[in-house]
């Protein structure tokens, strides 16, 4: 039995969610009102799964999230709107240690619940099973400062890169392609803060987000980076250094045009489930550059997305990396890579970087 707590100042979204989850066998379901009740709710009901709602009187959702992760660390889900306000808010409680959020409906709520509800259902399933660490914030998790358990996680992991399988490193040009979904955002900004100005090759990024998201990402990241982080949209020419983030609600694909390689934003086609498609992004990559030029990296996320692309990727002869389980949020999509005999790594989040920088041509 998953016991959830579902906060949000609206009866009508808690009357709903609350005959929403009513159905499912394995849910047992509490409600709050606002921030501060949900603290309370938190020490007698001790729910398995929070879903927070972002606005809320008296302790609203960024400031009850932050309580929570200090006082009661539990697995959250952001209920948020869909809207550049909704965007910049859910991005900070990712950075706090949400592990995941869901948009809520706009208009008359009662009439878009047949869209939402089921997202949510399988979110809070895929949240139960969550690792928090016990670092207590997935921020202080997946930013690896100097200080606390991080550096010993790196020093033991270093040691293993050291004597462990190694590759040659690529020459020439190439790409990097990188698939995340759940828990995505936290570990994209500790891969990429981790990366020198002079990374020698593009790095595509195909992150499950809604549209309006997806582009806040990319100025978080940008501002966080040495290296530039941008939306890919329209057309745009791939070059070292750079960073392109896949436009939510489409898939970010490669091409060739006369004036080189560019990534751009493609409709979404039925045979890929998840958008931005990392299965889809690697399959386009694939069209247009040998394997062998060819990086692809797997972190935290549900479902097996990448998964497919990835191991075809590696018996082709590129290389692959997958998150350990040890560090991703959800080992859903780096898990089957890894079951498929997919992954030429598996490396914990703070050494993905390292390893990375190991398997391109050196920075110049």
């Amino acid at each position: 039995m998953i016991k959830i707590l579902v906060v949000d100042d609206s009866a009508l979204v808690r009357k709903l969610l609350g005959q929403a989850f009513a159905v499912e066998p394995d849910f047992q379901v509490e409600f709050a009102r606002d921030g501060l009740e949900a603290l309370d709710r938190l020490t007698v009901f001790d729910p398995d799964v929070v879903t927070l709602d972002v606005h809320m009187p008296k302790l609203d959702g960024l400031a009850c999230l932050d309580r929570i992760m200090v006082e009661r660390p539990k697995p959250v889900i952001m209920v948020s709107q869909l809207t550049a306000a909704g965007a910049e808010a859910t991005l900070e409680a990712l950075r706090l240690g949400a592990v995941d959020f869901v948009a809520k409906p706009t208009g008359a709520v009662s009439l878009r619940m047949d869209e939402f509800v089921p997202q949510l259902v399988a979110k809070v399933r895929a949240a139960a099973g969550a690792k928090l660490r016990s670092s207590l914030r997935l921020k202080e998790r997946v930013r690896h400062r100097i200080g606390g358990a991080a550096p010993a996680i790196a020093r033991k992991a270093d040691a293993e890169l050291v004597t462990g399988p190694s590759l040659a490193a690529a020459q020439g040009d190439g790409l990097v392609l990188v698939g995340t979904s759940t828990g995505g955002p936290p570990a994209l900004e500790a891969l990429l803060t981790r990366l020198p100005a002079g990374f020698p090759w593009p790095i595509l990024v195909a992150q499950h987000m809604p549209a309006s998201f997806t582009g806040a990402l990319a100025r978080r990241l940008d501002g966080l980076c040495a290296l530039k982080v941008v939306e890919a949209g329209a057309p745009v020419l791939l070059e070292a250094g750079m960073v392109y983030i896949g436009r939510g609600e489409a898939d970010l694909i490669v091409s060739t045009r006369p004036a080189g390689r560019v990534a751009m934003a493609a409709p979404p086609e039925r045979d890929y489930p998840w958008h931005p498609s990392a299965d889809r992004l690697v399959r386009t990559a694939m069209e247009h550059l040998p394997a062998s030029q060819l990086v692809g990296v797997l972190m935290t996320g549900m479902g097996n997305d990448g998964a497919g692309a990835m191991a075809r990727l590696r018996e082709l002869g590129g290389r692959t990396i997958a998150e350990a389980e040890e560090t991703a949020v959800v080992w859903g999509m780096p898990g089957e890579l890894v079951k498929a005999g997919g992954a030429d790594f598996v490396e914990p989040l703070p050494l993905i970087a390292g390893r990375l920088q190991r398997l391109v041509p050196k920075c110049p």
